[in-house]
């Protein structure tokens, strides 16, 4: 997939999972219970030691799956999250040695922005997709519409306390490709499964 294609998936599917493992051994059941759910995606986060380990195993397990790498804030975090297989990389800031690595290697890049400068310092760097993290610290919907009144050909992934009871309201604005969010992976496999497959099933009602 090119990254337009790659940007074109995540509008469809509308939700990014973001999830961190904190061992091994919990990569290919909760993955397995995202998949089931009908959510075939996750952002792993580099929040813990086995980031780019449970990238490699999700991507060799699940190929099917759409797989990117999360909290990602320096060019060495990049590079493993590239060779594990990741298919897309989130920050939770805007990082320059990121998105040149990312651009070296013509992979999407999402990376994050709370005001207009960092958008510009984005946007400096051809980056017009981008993360708003953390959305609700930061106004929210509110924030997000006077910064694309700004900046009209942006598109936005807000991330952070976003959840079922105010998904709609993100989605709904034009501007929105789709909300990440953590919410969904509380708890044991069977709970992950049934959070997915309510959220799946809330994003695509008519």
């Amino acid at each position: 997939m090119n990254n337009e294609q790659k940007l074109d998936l995540i509008k469809k599917m509308k939700i990014v999972p973001v999830v961190v493992f904190n061992n091994i051994e919990e990569v290919l059941p909760k993955m397995e219970a995202l998949i089931n759910g009908g959510l075939p995606c996750a952002e792993i986060t580099f929040r813990t030691e086995c980031a780019a380990e449970a990238i490699a195993l999700a991507t060799k397990n699940y190929p099917q799956a759409f797989i990117g790498a999360g909290t990602v804030i320096n060019r060495n975090q990049c590079e493993q999250a590239i060779v594990a297989g990741a298919q897309f990389i989130v920050s939770p800031g805007f990082s320059p040695e990121v998105a040149d690595c990312c651009a070296e290697h013509d992979m999407l890049y999402l990376p994050g922005i709370v005001t207009p400068t960092e958008a510009m310092a984005a946007i400096a760097k051809g980056l017009t997709t981008l993360k708003f993290f953390p959305a609700s610290n930061y106004g929210g919907l509110k924030t997000i519409k006077a910064i694309c009144a700004a900046f009209p050909y942006l598109h936005i992934m807000p991330t952070g306390g976003i959840s079922t009871e105010n998904i709609m309201e993100y989605l709904a604005y034009d501007k929105i490709i789709a909300c990440g969010g953590s919410w969904m992976m509380k708890g044991t496999p069977a709970d992950i499964e049934k959070a997915t497959k309510e959220a799946v099933a809330l994003v695509n009602a008519k």
